[in-house]
């Protein structure tokens, strides 16, 4: 079987990337339910033949928002052990990074808003976005405690604990909040202010 080539590849890509960002706006305006694949297609500019190409039912569809949205952490690149305050400050950072960005509240906000009619989406949401984040976190965390340099009992709580400090003024706010900002100065001092408080609660 010949394998698309690469100009083939970005434009199917780049396809992809205007259908998620239009189901995701869709999804915001009418609601998950009243939100069809037709109608996700049109705003996308793309055939129906297209979009179901890729997404064949509405579910997949939104799996694919919530991978998107998770995608730019870079949990694959996980910081060597030894050195407590430099391994979660890059943890924190990119953190930061990814509950700042629109797409991370508007998926938030798409969860919140249906999750009595449809709680799937939010074991979705949890299972291949906030979950696997969560799991590089605490793998972390194990790590720098069998290495000798953490004193964590409970890497669990600890990096609900780090993820918590960080999100509780990024995130929530932004949910609830019209107009609520943070400046790059003030979410620097948000995370060194969580690394700070972690060291001195497990640093060995």
């Amino acid at each position: 079987m010949t394998r698309p080539s690469a100009y083939h590849q970005r434009v199917a890509e780049e396809k992809r990337a205007l259908i998620v960002r239009a189901a995701t706006e869709l999804f915001l305006e009418s609601g998950y339910d009243r939100a069809s694949l037709a109608r996700v297609a049109e705003r996308a500019g793309v055939s129906k033949a297209t979009l179901f190409k890729q997404f064949p039912t509405k579910a997949a569809l939104f799996d694919a928002i919530v991978i998107t949205s998770w995608a730019e952490t870079g949990v694959a690149d996980m910081p060597p052990a030894g050195d407590l305050a430099a391994g979660l400050t890059v943890l924190g950072r990119r953190y930061a990074t990814l509950v700042t960005q629109p797409e991370m509240t508007d998926l938030f906000r798409i969860v919140i808003a249906e999750l009595p009619r449809f709680p799937e989406l939010a074991k979705a949401h949890f299972s291949q976005g906030k979950l696997p984040y969560f799991e590089s976190v605490r793998s972390y965390l194990v790590t720098e405690r069998d290495a000798g340099t953490a004193a964590i009992a409970d890497p669990e709580l600890a990096a609900t604990q780090f993820l918590g400090m960080i999100s509780n003024y990024l995130l929530w706010p932004a949910l609830v909040l019209p107009g609520w900002t943070v400046t790059p100065a003030r979410t620097t001092a948000v995370v060194d202010e969580a690394v700070r408080t972690m060291v001195a609660r497990y640093g060995a």
